[in-house]
């Protein structure tokens, strides 16, 4: 089969590799589509490399067909159409027995520790088969909206962990994928005002078409009096960082009113360091919540929401490109020209 074989920063390669073998609990999947996510950009530049193999086959976002079944599979068919939750919690740590499977302690992943969805199929390991990371589709989203399904469940994580209710004035910074999925969501919470901050124009743009109620040029405009005057002087009541830029951090500290909730949402890159006045945290009673992957429920909650219309899938995904277009796939993913970028192997 076709994949791209991560061969070190900057070198994606298309490789003839050999088709997977479903082992007997196992599942082969054909892959309709598999979106680029930030992670992917930070591994592919040498950004992120914890975790990382070196060759390897990435790619986490995805969903297609059942191709094959190992002979103790019985839940799923060939034909069937699945999404899959990528993080393999083991069920047996403290953080799992805790509610935080996704901060297992032994934790592994489709596209890091085992091979991932860019290529033409992709095989389910054992422990995710057994485990539920497997979902049938509902009827009426594609597979490309299903695609989408992974970076939403990360977002919904962050709003379970920052706890968004009727009423809140909620701040965004970046209007990239994550920020456009943390503003609908932050939407359908019930948050009476959300403002995006974003520097690139054509992302403001987009921004303001998914639903902002004001979106900032932090280039040209006071974000923070800006905040204020919404809040009549208070704050905003909560904070998510969508993009890893360091100073935003204590940006943040300076936006959100006291006993608001920053939610540090983005990760840095390796060796980025962000400096904090710790007393506004400490006199202000602001809380911190950072928030790493996605348990299974957060998944399946995912593609309820894009089954309900509540998420708008398909319009996020606005660049379609096949294998052997990687190279210009990337290229537009890491840019501001469009929000969610698919490989259609």
């Amino acid at each position: 089969m076709k994949a791209l074989v991560f061969e070190g920063p900057n070198e994606l390669k298309l490789r003839d590799v050999p088709l997977p073998e479903p082992g007997e609990d196992e599942i082969l999947v054909k892959v309709a589509a598999c979106l680029i996510c930030g992670t992917d950009l930070r591994i592919f530049r040498g950004a992120k490399t914890r975790g990382v193999r070196i060759p390897s086959i990435l790619g986490h976002e995805f969903a297609g067909v059942v191709e094959a079944t190992g002979v103790n599979v019985k839940e799923f068919h060939v034909g069937d159409r699945v999404g899959v939750a990528p993080v393999i919690p083991c069920h047996t740590c403290f953080y799992c027995k805790n509610g935080l499977e996704n901060v297992c302690a032994n934790r592994t992943a489709l596209g890091y520790e085992y091979e991932g969805a860019f290529a033409e199929y992709v095989c389910i390991p054992a422990p995710a088969v057994k485990g539920g990371n497997v979902y049938h589709l509902p009827s009426n989203i594609s597979l490309e909206e299903a695609a989408l399904a992974e970076p939403l469940a990360c977002c919904l994580n962050g709003h379970h962990n920052s706890k968004v209710k009727l009423g809140d004035v909620v701040v965004i910074l970046g209007a990239g994928p994550i920020g456009l999925m943390h503003l609908q969501l932050a939407k359908s919470s019930g948050a009476s005002y959300v403002i995006i901050s974003e520097p690139n124009e054509h992302r403001r743009a987009i921004a303001k078409e998914f639903g902002a109620d004001r979106v900032v040029d932090p280039q040209t405009e006071d974000l923070n009096s800006i905040v204020k005057n919404v809040t009549d002087g208070l704050g905003a009541d909560i904070i998510f960082l969508a993009i890893g830029i360091p100073a935003l951090a204590q940006d943040a500290l300076t936006l959100v009113k006291k006993g608001g909730t920053i939610n540090f949402f983005a990760g840095f890159s390796v060796g980025d360091k962000a400096a904090l006045d710790v007393n506004l945290i400490h006199y202000n009673e602001i809380k911190i919540t950072g928030t790493s992957a996605a348990r299974r429920d957060d998944y399946r909650k995912a593609l309820d929401l894009i089954a309900k219309g509540k998420v708008k899938a398909s319009k996020m995904i606005t660049h379609r490109f096949p294998l052997d277009k990687a190279e210009e796939a990337f290229r537009i993913a890491g840019t501001s020209q469009g929000i969610k970028v698919a490989i259609i192997p």
